[in-house]
């Protein structure tokens, strides 16, 4: 289950025989992008650090809440929700592992108020012919490690999210039309609700 929890361009005008590059997203155009998701929902697919992959569906309710459910034959359940994220082995009978959201990179995505302008937040900002990456970190605690975000623009949309936490392990997620204004309820969040129906009390 560990690899759950790590738990998603230059200027134009260059030589003809150079490859073409897009506009680098700036990192107040990407803050506000993120800040306008409050629900949303899409198909994932999870790379983890032995490279094995795995698929499902994600939910987001800024701020603080996010759940991957995995398809089978995994049918693994992680739910970040009351500043704890908790992680269900459906091979288990006990209850899930827990552990503060603080301190997974994946909080700085889910913040109330997400400004990458922050002193030290960002420690890479680039970009290629296709899409604008942002490498941010907990200013406060950048040993709890990091997330790298991959974006498009035009409008500008997050495409994917690498984690390394804080033993250094890589977690891919990318997303496939992670749809913003989707209908989410709160009892996807709730993890002692879900302890409570599976029993595991």
């Amino acid at each position: 289950m560990n690899t759950r929890r790590s738990f998603l361009l230059g200027a134009a005008g260059l030589l003809a025989a150079g490859p073409a590059f897009a506009a680098k997203i700036p990192l107040g155009e990407i803050s506000g992008y993120l800040n306008t998701i409050k629900n949303a929902s899409g198909k994932f697919t999870q790379i983890n650090p032995d490279g094995s992959m795995t698929t499902g569906k994600l939910y987001i309710q800024r701020p603080g809440r996010m759940r991957f459910e995995y398809d089978p034959p995994d049918r693994s359940l992680v739910i970040a929700g009351g500043g704890k994220v908790a992680v269900f082995d459906p091979k288990s009978n006990t209850p899930p592992d827990q552990f503060p959201l603080s301190r997974t990179p994946l909080k700085i995505i889910l913040e109330k108020n997400v400004n990458l302008g922050r002193s030290g937040m960002v420690i890479g900002h680039s970009a290629d012919a296709k899409s604008t990456t942002v490498v941010a970190q907990d200013p406060q605690h950048p040993e709890y490690g990091n997330i790298r975000l991959v974006f498009t623009g035009s409008p500008v949309e997050l495409r994917q999210w690498v984690v390394t936490d804080d033993s250094g392990q890589k977690t891919t997620v990318i997303l496939n039309s992670l749809k913003n204004g989707a209908s989410v309820g709160a009892r996807l969040f709730n993890i002692p609700q879900e302890i409570q129906a599976r029993g595991l009390n």
